[in-house]
C-alpha cells in the first residue's frame, strides 16, 4: 500500500487523503444523530419530551421525527442541565466526533458549550433551566449535582482532557473563565452558622446568594448530599488558594461533626404498600450514615412530606416521599476516609 501511493504521486496521493476525510466525515453514529434531533436551537437539551426520559439508544420513527423537529422548531421546550441534560450530549458527541471525524457532531457539541456558558450568571452560577424558569428554578442549583456536572465538563474542556482537545483555545480560555467564577460562586455560597464556615444548602438564592426552598420537600437546610461534590471539586484545583483550603476544611470538620454513627437506613419487602418496599431508619452499630438535611444553626436533621413542614422522623411523613427519596446516605464516607487525607497530605508538602 505504501509503495503504491509514491507511484502515484503528491498530487494523486493528496486526492486520497482528501477522499479518506471525506469518508470519515459522513460516519454517521445512531446515538449522536438523535442527539442531534433533539437538540434546540439556543444550543442546549431538554431532560424529557412528552413528561419521559429521552432514550437516545432507540430509533426515531418518521412521523415522530417530524413531530420532534416541528416541536424543537416551536421553542415548546426548556434546555437544561438537570438530570445531566446537556452535559451529557455534549460529552457524548465530543467522544464520537474523535471518533467519527464527523463534523457536525463537533459543531453541536460547540453549540451546546456556547449554551453553558451563555447560562451562567454574573456571580457564577447556573440555574437548573436557561433561559430561566420562574420560581425556585432560577436558583443556584446544586441540588443532584447539576452546576457541578457542568463545571467538571467545563474544566475538562479547560485541560483539553477527556476528548475535549480538538476545542479550539478559545474555547478553552472561556471555560477556564467560567470554572474560576463557579469556584467564586462556591466559596461564596458556603454557609455561615454562629460564626463558622459549615456546607450548603441544595440551591441558593440568585441574588442574595443565601439558602433557598426548592420543591415543597426541599427545605432552606444544610445538605449532607450535594456538598460531597462541591469539597472533591475543590480539592482538585490543581494550586488551591487559601479560601479554598479553609473551605475544605470547615466542611470536613462539618461533615465529621453531623455523622450519625450507630444508624442505617434500610429498605425491606413490604406487600401493604402500593411500591411493595417500606424504609426505616434502624440502629446499627457498624453502620454510619450523614442525613440529606440538616437545620442550619442546630445541625439536627430532618425530613419533609408534600406539606412543606420538617419533622424529626421519616414515619412522619407519607410513604411515597419515605421511600422516593435519599433522605440517608453514606455519600461523605470516601470523601472522609480517603480523598480528603490525601489532599491533606498534598497540601502539607508542597
Amino acid at each position: 500500500m505504501v509503495k503504491y501511493l509514491f507511484k502515484i504521486g503528491a498530487g494523486g496521493l493528496l486526492l486520497v487523503m482528501a477522499l479518506f476525510h471525506s469518508a470519515k466525515a459522513q460516519t454517521t453514529d445512531a446515538v449522536a444523530e438523535n442527539m442531534l434531533l433533539y437538540q434546540r436551537a439556543d444550543g442546549g437539551w431538554t431532560k424529557s419530551w412528552s413528561k419521559f426520559r429521552i432514550d437516545y439508544t432507540k430509533p426515531v420513527s418518521g412521523a415522530k421525527k417530524d413531530t420532534v423537529l416541528k416541536e424543537v422548531k416551536a421553542d415548546n421546550f426548556t434546555s437544561t442541565i438537570d438530570n445531566n441534560a446537556t452535559t451529557t450530549e455534549i460529552a457524548y458527541l465530543l467522544k464520537t466526533y474523535k471518533k467519527t471525524g464527523n463534523e457536525k457532531y463537533l459543531a453541536a457539541a460547540k453549540s451546546g458549550i456556547q449554551y453553558l456558558l451563555d447560562a451562567q450568571y454574573a456571580n457564577g452560577g447556573w440555574a437548573q433551566f436557561y433561559p430561566a424558569k420562574k420560581g425556585y428554578y432560577t436558583h443556584i442549583t446544586y441540588n443532584d449535582n447539576a452546576m457541578i456536572h457542568v463545571m467538571q465538563l467545563l474544566q475538562h474542556i479547560a485541560d483539553g482532557t477527556d476528548d475535549t482537545e480538538m476545542l479550539d483555545k478559545t474555547v478553552a480560555e472561556k471555560s477556564k473563565k467560567a470554572v474560576a467564577k463557579g469556584i467564586d460562586c462556591i466559596l461564596k455560597t458556603q454557609v455561615t452558622a454562629d460564626g463558622k464556615l459549615t456546607v450548603w444548602c441544595a440551591q441558593h438564592d440568585e441574588i442574595t446568594l443565601k439558602p433557598a426552598n426548592a420543591r415543597a420537600y426541599e427545605l432552606v437546610s444544610l445538605s449532607g448530599l450535594e456538598s460531597v461534590p462541591l469539597v472533591e471539586f475543590l480539592m482538585r484545583v490543581k494550586q488551591p488558594s487559601p479560601a479554598i483550603i479553609r473551605s475544605v476544611k470547615a466542611a470536613v470538620t462539618w461533615f465529621e461533626q453531623v455523622k450519625m454513627t450507630g444508624y442505617d437506613f434500610v429498605t425491606v419487602p413490604d406487600s401493604t404498600q402500593e411500591k411493595g418496599i417500606e424504609k426505616y431508619l434502624v440502629k446499627d452499630p457498624t453502620s454510619t450514615i450523614w442525613a440529606r438535611f440538616y437545620h442550619i444553626g442546630s445541625n439536627e436533621p430532618f425530613v419533609c412530606g408534600t406539606d412543606g413542614i420538617a419533622r424529626a422522623s421519616v414515619t412522619e411523613i407519607g410513604h411515597e416521599r419515605r421511600v422516593g427519596y435519599l433522605w440517608y446516605g453514606r455519600w461523605p464516607a470516601q470523601l472522609l476516609e480517603k480523598d480528603y487525607p490525601e489532599w491533606l497530605h498534598k497540601q502539607s508538602v508542597k
